[in-house]
């Protein structure tokens, strides 16, 4: 390694991404910074016939053009062993700024693919590095996002997705990643109904053959996504909900008779009445809720006389 040195910024090559694992990186506070107390830490380069290439320090590089200087202090590296450049960027990089997810998948892919580290040696060495759990499913897992789309790279970074969840984005087809995108984004899912919608999608798809995106223009899909008047939370059930009816067509029609014929009954406060799981049986579960001894009375009395109601005999018949 050479000693520090004044690199004219216009003899460096922002565009030889080679060591960049860059995505969706925020350079407003480095420029902030910069600006106020200067650069603390020189970049690193490497020295080409073109004139410099970057291993590390991308950002503060493009942070530097923008304050509009002219020049930035580097040590420029003699070693021209690849695999060992990156590893060193790497390293620089998560001990300094820390990495996302995006930016994980992208350093495994760049060691497996472009410097062709061996799946092993990526598994053993790596991901201690990237803080991830020495697995073949958790390396396979962040390989599937790096070759994801960049729009769909922006959503599981900004919604947090998890790492089940990227699993089931990672065998759509990269037109139905894309085509989720919007309605996804604006129902603001959490983990657990994002990867129910996910798996409902998935298994409409596989049975019926049809592509995800053809799923979405279902009309009561799209006239719940569209509904402007709807919070959220209502365009997701509505949404679910015709998932839901496609998905498992029978119990769904049988969950809306049985719904009726509970509305039909006028069951009393603090009485809930529901039917076996999946409808496996002819048993019905019945749940009461009470404050003192009164409110049991009044809720057994409305009982007794609920028992010769004949709404009652159809929903024991029907199911």
């Amino acid at each position: 390694m050479k000693s520090i040195q004044k690199t004219p910024l216009e003899t460096i090559d922002l565009s030889d991404e080679t060591y960049s694992i860059r995505f969706m990186t925020d350079a407003e506070d480095l420029q902030s910074s910069i600006g106020e107390v200067g650069l603390i830490q020189p970049v690193l380069l490497k020295e080409t016939p073109q004139g410099f290439q970057v291993v590390s320090g991308f950002r503060r590089i493009a942070a530097l053009r923008g304050l509009g200087f002219q020049e930035v202090d580097s040590s420029v590296t003699e070693e021209t062993d690849g695999l060992k450049l990156f590893t060193l960027a790497l390293h620089e990089n998560v001990m300094g700024r820390g990495l996302n997810a995006v930016e994980k998948a992208i350093a495994l892919d760049k060691l497996i693919h472009q410097f062709h580290v061996d799946r092993a040696a990526a598994i053993r060495d790596f991901l201690p590095l990237l803080s991830l759990e020495t697995h073949e499913k958790i390396l396979n897992t962040f390989l599937s996002l790096s070759r994801m789309e960049d729009e769909v790279k922006r959503f599981v970074l900004e919604e947090e997705v998890s790492r089940s969840n990227i699993r089931i984005l990672s065998t759509f087809h990269p037109e139905d990643r894309i085509a989720l995108l919007r309605p996804l984004s604006s129902l603001k899912l959490g983990e657990n109904r994002l990867r129910e919608v996910l798996t409902l999608l998935d298994e409409i798809s596989r049975r019926d053959r049809v592509r995800i995106k053809e799923i979405l223009l279902n009309p009561a899909i799209q006239t719940a996504l569209s509904h402007g008047e709807w919070t959220p939370s209502q365009k997701m059930e509505q949404f679910k909900r015709t998932l839901l009816q496609l998905r498992y067509p029978r119990r769904f029609h049988s969950e809306e008779e049985f719904r009726q014929r509970r509305a039909n009954l006028q069951l009393p406060p603090g009485v809930a009445l529901d039917h076996a799981s999946n409808f496996e049986g002819k048993k019905l579960k019945m749940e009461l809720q009470f404050e003192s001894v009164e409110d049991l009375r009044a809720i057994l009395s409305a009982l007794n006389n609920l028992a010769d109601r004949k709404e009652l005999e159809e929903i024991l018949r029907n199911g």
